[in-house]
């Protein structure tokens, strides 16, 4: 029995203890749902297997929409600290989201929306907003039904929007954090709902192998099948996360504890390169039999599939080869934690390996240079490209002009990002202009030149994350300039976020002494890209362009980048 057909067999007196919205075009059994879940631990890599099970089925020529669930009551991740969370990842439409959704749009070369992103801050919003306004005629809102009902009806409306073949949710957390279990309960009653054929449920776990020990073991996983099968879910995959090849015992191990039939129980150790998970799981069908299970099979095109993926197979086989290195120092102060560059760090990967080349990072605290723990010299030695990536504050500001001066002095290939821009500013405003006290007014708010500065426009706007310049904009590149030759044409589209801005009042200064403003805002005063076309390569750009690199599209900007490193 459906959803509908349920709801039908409610008495009118109590159907509306059964809050399941179902939007009036909606077909059961026309999109189908894959959740995927982790257990034992975070960082387990659900987003990388959830993306490439998405890559998969694209290939295969099926309309995949991923979104991502997660459980912090922020309304979005532009206030969440890149220690705690890794990198702020913006979309085009300006949503500030969790690092996953970069992920999958690098692996589906595809731009996502605000849809596919979702936060319990966003779901009590729109509940209590809903019973402010009275729309739930006096009813006691609670998580079931109204909060497990919202999920499900903006899944729903998700799969409506993006005409999905399959919508792919993936829940962060891990099983029997308090923060997702309403979500999970969500997951049950939606697989009650659409029925068992419509929904795939994939868990993923990750199996320890203490170096004591000398063996893998099964418990951690176990334990995290019992809470899940506690919360009514009954997973019809597992997939084993694991540093090696997973051994046939624990397998069985893990069927037997989780009544899943042995051979959906799939091991999936690392990679060497991400990109190469799906390759991976590729040749152990996990697509074939996800679709087998979800009845689309019909649709499901291998001869598409097998085509498509040779570029990708070239690529990955390509990054794997590759001999020549190069390192690039990345200066900035959230050096502590890779993932608060993931986008920059794929962005280099993609550029590089086009390129036949693979990329050593060195990362260089900012912060200590400031507080002369260690000297620019010693930090940029062997050191081929600098990149300034984006941030916020005071800290570590003054690390990142003293690299770029070495970087322009010593003709050092540099790319500077958002914040990187408004440092190479500074430092060409004291070092070349001769203005010695210029400075940005968020570092210095009484500075006698404050040649980044918020525009009017900005001031207007209050609230923390409400006065930026988010998510995609236009930008009107000059003819004749490194930005032109590089991107071919004279109008792009890059994504920002950011308060700040080159002050108008000294544009004229800096391009009298040699500043190139390549790119600008078609209908404002606002520069987004510098250029010093004396130099081997010395950019910058206000935007973020590397949320917009693909594994098989490199960033133009970053390609150049790269490509000046090699000459």
């Amino acid at each position: 029995m459906g959803g509908k057909d349920i709801l039908k067999s409610v008495s009118d007196s109590s159907s509306d203890e059964f809050y399941t919205p179902f939007p009036g075009e909606y077909n059961i059994g026309k999109t189908k749902y894959i959740i995927v879940a982790g257990s034992v631990m975070s960082g387990v890599g659900k987003g990388i297997f959830a993306s490439s099970l998405a890559k998969l089925l694209q290939y295969a020529g099926l309309k995949v929409s991923p979104i991502k669930i997660d459980g912090y009551l922020n309304q979005d991740a532009g206030t969440l600290n890149p220690f705690r969370h890794g990198e702020v990842f913006v979309l085009d439409d300006g949503m500030e989201c969790d690092m996953d959704l970069g992920s999958y749009e690098r692996f589906l070369d595809k731009d996502l929306c605000r849809e596919n992103y979702l936060t319990a801050g966003i779901i009590f919003n729109r509940i209590l907003k809903r019973e402010r306004a009275g729309n739930y005629l006096g009813r006691d809102v609670q998580f079931i039904p109204h909060v497990t009902g919202e999920i499900k009806g903006i899944l729903r409306k998700l799969a409506i929007k993006q005409k999905a073949d399959v919508v792919l949710v993936e829940i962060g957390g891990t099983i029997g954090d308090f923060e997702n279990a309403y979500v999970i309960e969500a997951m049950r009653q939606l697989i009650y709902e659409e029925g068992k054929d419509n929904v795939c449920f994939i868990n993923l776990c990750y199996i320890i192998e203490p170096s004591s020990l000398g063996e893998q073991k099964s418990k951690p996983s176990q334990l995290g099948l019992e809470r899940l099968r506690g919360l009514g879910i009954q997973p019809d995959f597992m997939i084993c996360r694991a540093e090696n090849q997973v051994s046939d015992s624990i397998r069985e191990k893990i069927s037997v504890y989780s009544n899943v039939s042995l051979k959906n129980v799939i091991g999936l150790p690392n990679t060497s390169t991400v990109y190469e998970a799906p390759l991976l799981i590729k040749e152990l069908k996990v697509d074939e039999k996800v679709m087998k299970l979800l009845n689309l099979h019909r649709l499901f095109s291998r001869f598409k599939q097998r085509k498509q993926l040779l570029q990708w197979t070239e690529f990955v086989e390509q990054y794997k080869s590759t001999q020549k290195k190069i390192n690039i120092a990345i200066a900035g102060k959230y050096t502590g934690l890779n993932d608060s560059y993931a986008s920059i760090l794929k962005a280099l990967e993609h550029a590089a390996t086009f390129n036949d080349a693979r990329v050593n990072i060195k990362y260089i605290e900012t912060t200590k240079i400031e507080d002369k723990e260690i000297d620019v010299e010693e930090a940029m030695r062997d050191v081929h490209g600098l990149i300034i990536p984006g941030g916020f504050g005071k800290r570590g500001a003054e690390g990142k002009i003293a690299c770029v001066k070495f970087a322009r002095e010593n003709n050092l290939p540099f790319l500077g990002l958002c914040y990187g821009m408004q440092m190479a500013v500074i430092e060409f405003m004291r070092n070349v202009c001769g203005m010695m006290d210029a400075n940005s007014t968020e570092l210095e708010p009484d500075t006698g030149y404050p040649v980044i500065d918020i525009l009017p426009e900005q001031k207007k706007i209050e609230g923390l994350g409400g006065n930026m310049r988010l998510g995609g904009q236009d930008v009107k590149i000059k003819e004749g300039t490194k930005a032109y030759r590089l991107y071919g044409q004279d109008a792009i589209r890059l994504r920002f976020r950011h308060r700040y801005e080159v002050n108008p009042k000294y544009i004229e200064l800096l391009e009298k002494n040699g500043m190139v403003f390549s790119g600008k805002a078609p209908k404002y005063n606002i520069m987004q890209i510098l250029e010093i076309p004396n130099k081997r390569f010395f950019m910058a750009t206000q935007a973020h362009p590397e949320f917009n690199s693909r594994p098989l599209k490199p960033e133009p900007m970053f390609d150049g980048f790269i490509k000046s490193i090699l000459k």
